[in-house]
């Protein structure tokens, strides 16, 4: 009785704060009685149930500050580390705010995150970035989801990236804004040299001099060997790119043009030169970037081309 008696009042109070937030509906379960009361059981279920709807309600809104998918909330604290995978999804994030709003912010160290699984895994950055303009430094948020597999070992999507602020996030991804071409099950294969030499115009070989000025290309390679290496590395790798060749059906006027499109994929040859005699020789990969047209929304899939 003791026990029925304290998940009563849990209920209450649990349903007092869905109210708050437009959620009150109990669930459409047989084991509900016709006095609106529920044996332990049912009482159980119907607090988990409150639980999810109040962390999917709160999820959006605190989840860079607060986890409120705990029970009580807890506050997430800045522990400034320097785990290499958080680093590489707040460095995702400054690429697709840059790419997106025509910045230059440069990653400095992440303060803290959150991790919060659903049918994905949702990783909250919040980290410190300088503006090379004003030598400013303020903090910034990424929100990135895992999606990765067997067959896609980097699944990787951005759904906030921004100067730090309260607002909701926009988790929706509008899939009808992404052009058929680029949502093929399977990812491309590499590219023959028939193939690239069938049709210059298709594929544009980026110039070694634009290597340079676009660094997020070195950022995307640096992904793609992170994920070759079941991602153990603790530090950035030392890479070289040898080749790049980027397609994409967006129009443009000029080849290197193709580097600033939305929608592109990436054939990307690169070598590592360190210490390690596993992974010390030529690598490929083929990366796929889309973007669904929302700010901080973008889609990065990696696959290795051995």
């Amino acid at each position: 009785m003791e026990d029925i008696e304290l998940l009563r009042l849990e209920k209450r109070r649990r349903k007092a704060k869905l109210k708050l937030f437009g959620l009150d509906v109990v669930p459409n379960r047989p084991d509900f009685n016709k006095e609106g009361l529920a044996d332990v059981i049912s009482l159980r279920i119907l607090l988990n149930h409150l639980v999810a709807c109040i962390c999917i309600s709160d999820f959006d809104y605190q989840g860079f500050d607060v986890d409120n998918c705990s029970y009580p909330s807890r506050l997430i604290k800045s522990t400034w580390g320097d785990d290499y995978d958080i680093a590489l999804y707040g460095r995702l994030g400054l690429y697709c705010h840059n790419f997106q709003k025509g910045t230059n912010f440069k990653f400095v160290r992440w303060e803290k995150y959150d991790v919060i699984s659903t049918a994905d895994v949702h990783f909250y950055v919040t980290l410190d970035a300088r503006d090379p303009a004003s030598d400013s430094v303020f903090s910034f948020q990424t929100l990135l989801c895992e999606d990765s597999s067997t067959n896609f070992p980097v699944r990787w999507s951005t759904l906030a990236c921004r100067i730090k602020c309260d607002d909701a996030v926009d988790e929706r991804w509008d899939d009808k804004a992404v052009d058929d071409f680029y949502k093929d099950a399977l990812m491309p294969k590499w590219l023959s040299d028939e193939e690239l030499a069938s049709d210059n115009k298709k594929y544009y070989v980026v110039q070694e001099s634009e290597l340079q000025e676009n660094d997020w290309l070195y950022l995307f390679t640096e992904i793609a060997f992170y994920s070759k290496t079941n991602n153990v590395l603790t530090a950035p790798p030392p890479l070289e790119i040898e080749k790049v060749v980027v397609v994409t059906k967006e129009d443009t006027e000029e080849g290197h043009e193709k580097l600033k499109a939305q929608n592109a994929i990436y054939y990307v040859s690169y070598k590592y030169n360190g210490e390690s005699l596993e992974w010390a020789r030529d690598h490929k990969a083929v990366i796929r970037k889309t973007m669904d047209r929302k700010p901080g929304h973008m889609y990065l899939e990696v696959v290795g081309a051995e």
